[in-house]
């Protein structure tokens, strides 16, 4: 995404105070962006797309000049190399997704409310950003709306202020957080709590998804347990699940939340391979982060490998049989994706999932379930709340066996070639 992101700085952090009216989509914001050059700058450049710029200032004072135009905001001003500074960004208008090849991505009307999808790019669409990957900072978000309705965001619920018919929610989300994972979340909701521990988890959701719920997200306790124990420690203070009212193609996650629609609740259990796998991104893509989306299989590959664990552990199909079922699959397929760099148009596609899955399990069979995991959990201690690229993961897997030669080479063969490489046999399976 060669339009998104901005070199020069790095963002320490973003406040965003937001006022949305919800009945005429008006979205009027102030963002206060603290962030630290890495180079001398004449211009600073941020991502903001389809709304209205009305006032700028750096460090407090007016710049000589500011452009704003296919969704890049310039801003004229002199930072020294190394020099902390603050740009304010006043801006305003009717917020509504980008297009891009992965569909529709940011802040989007709901029947009765918003939802914001901002991966990969679509950050920009409702606040100012670096909307690039490795650039992870605080935010502090504060939302003013209507009283009727429940709003969510990143992070912990500082204050909520009731005045008169609008209500003023604000969260802080203090572990260092991407811009893709940024996200506001607004609906006519209840709450509901379903874990105490070992993480405090909740549900937001419609009334009338209650029932649902209660079945659909009633294992989640003990997906939370199994992903600790093979993972390591919940990377975030709590974790929160908001249903929509309305129907969702996919569900998404967010830092500390998923979203799921209300088709994806249906009383039987229907969608619960996809409740583990939002889970999991908590660990792989919200704590470890892609330095860059060419690494977006240290992503979504983590995630489904996780779906095959949970199923394993709950009395479904073995790890095993789901890579048999997957790999029979994909040999069907075109042999056109490289995993290590998919570009754009295979980034999200199912087979970067599948095969990235894939090759955890071949990891695994070549190290035993005891290195295995450790190194799952050494991967996530040692990178938590940082930037991970492949190269990271191959280094500390090598440190995990005899034969670094073979190590790199399983790698090779699964990473860095497009031709499905056969499977071997073994069946590890998870201990209770």
């Amino acid at each position: 995404m060669p339009s998104h992101g901005n070199g020069g700085y790095h963002v320490e952090s973003y406040e965003l105070d937001l006022d949305y009216r919800v009945n005429s989509n008006r979205l009027t914001g102030r963002a206060t962006i603290t962030a630290v050059a890495n180079q001398a700058l004449s211009r600073i450049s941020f991502d903001l797309a389809g709304l209205r710029v009305s006032k700028v200032s750096v460090n407090g004072r007016r710049p000589q000049r500011y452009t704003h135009r296919a969704g890049k905001l310039h801003i004229s001003a002199n930072i020294m190399d190394g020099a902390e500074f603050v740009v304010e960004v006043q801006y305003g208008g009717n917020p509504k997704p980008e297009d891009s090849p992965w569909g529709e991505l940011g802040w989007e009307e709901l029947t009765e409310g918003v939802i914001v999808a901002s991966q990969p790019s679509g950050a920009a669409t409702w606040f100012p950003c670096n909307d690039h990957p490795g650039d992870k900072a605080h935010y502090r978000i504060t939302v003013t709306t209507d009283s009727p309705y429940h709003v969510i965001a990143n992070g912990r619920l500082v204050s909520r202020r009731v005045k008169a018919s609008r209500t003023t929610w604000v969260y802080d989300q203090a572990a260092p957080m991407a811009t893709y994972l940024a996200t506001v979340q607004i609906g006519r909701y209840d709450a509901i709590e379903l874990a105490e521990s070992p993480v405090t988890t909740r549900a937001v959701l419609p009334t009338s998804l209650l029932r649902n719920a209660r079945v659909d997200l009633g294992r989640q306790q003990d997906m939370m347990k199994l992903f600790c124990r093979l993972f390591g420690p919940y990377p975030f203070g709590a974790y929160t699940v908001v249903v929509t009212d309305d129907p969702l193609e996919i569900p998404l996650e967010a830092q500390g939340i998923s979203v799921f629609g209300s088709n994806h609740l249906d009383g039987r259990r229907g969608s619960e391979r996809l409740v583990a796998h939002e889970l999991a991104h908590q660990w792989f893509g919200n704590s470890l982060t892609p330095a860059s989306w060419q690494h977006i299989w240290l992503n979504e590959g983590f995630a489904c490998y996780a779906e095959w664990l949970w199923s394993e552990a709950s009395g479904g199909l073995t790890a095993t049989q789901q890579v048999s079922k997957a790999h029979t699959r994909l040999k069907s397929l075109p042999q056109d994706l490289l995993l290590s760099d998919p570009g754009p148009e295979l980034m999200f596609d199912d087979r970067l999932y599948k095969r990235g899955a894939i090759t955890l399990h071949v990891l695994r069979q070549h190290l035993g379930d005891d290195a295995f995991f450790e190194l799952l959990r050494a991967w996530t201690r040692a990178h938590r709340h940082g930037s991970v690229t492949t190269d990271d993961f191959i280094t500390l897997a090598v440190s995990y066996s005899s034969d670094e030669d073979s190590v790199r080479e399983l790698f090779a063969q699964w990473l860095d070639a497009t031709d499905l490489p056969a499977l071997k046999s073994g069946r590890p399976r998870l201990r209770p």
